[in-house]
């Protein structure tokens, strides 16, 4: 079923159509929360949720074209996934000061592309909620300090902060990797 097809189905509450949309889409929403969430079973809680938010508001999506209803469910799983950290308030959970590496120096582009994709996902899933939650915005959904900061209810030097912060820390890792796999 193409996605336009797929989508009116699933307004009229069609089954098979929403096990089709789930089947189709849940491999890379599952992804979406773990970015967010950094732990597997709750990335699943997530996924669950974000999918009935999907199936109970589909009045609320407007056919845009091919893709657009993949860019609005990751749009429902981020949303999820962001009211669930803010709920329990992990976004104020960080490292200190004395946590973060000294150096803001950022390994050369070229270096981290020998990284392997799951390896760099892990590293961003370890980070603390704050600084991962903002890295996501920044990096993934490519939303301003501004625009963060309105989302997360932060002042944008937070936001900014809390990004540089996460670079360092995944800087470091990235080092540390380097220097024991090449």
């Amino acid at each position: 079923m193409k996605e336009e097809e797929l989508s009116d189905c699933c307004r009229q509450g069609d089954n098979r159509a929403r096990k089709e949309l789930y089947e189709l889409y849940a491999g890379r929403m599952l992804g979406v929360c773990l970015r967010y969430v950094g732990d597997r079973d709750m990335a699943q809680d997530l996924l669950h949720d974000g999918f009935l938010k999907v199936f109970a508001s589909f009045d609320k999506f407007t056919w845009r074209g091919e893709g657009s209803l993949r860019a609005w469910i990751e749009r429902v799983m981020v949303n999820t996934a962001l009211q669930f950290l803010r709920k329990n308030d992990v976004l104020n959970q960080s490292l200190t000061l004395d946590e973060v590496p000294e150096s803001g120096d950022e390994p050369d582009a070229s270096v981290v592309e020998t990284i392997p994709q799951k390896v760099l996902m892990q590293f961003i899933g370890e980070l603390p909620a704050g600084y991962r939650t903002v890295f996501n915005l920044y990096t993934f959904e490519e939303k301003s300090h501004k625009e963060i900061a309105r989302e997360l209810g932060i002042n944008e030097k937070s936001s900014a902060s809390q990004l540089f912060r996460a670079k360092s820390v995944l800087a470091k890792k990235v080092k540390e990797w380097m220097m024991n796999n090449n």
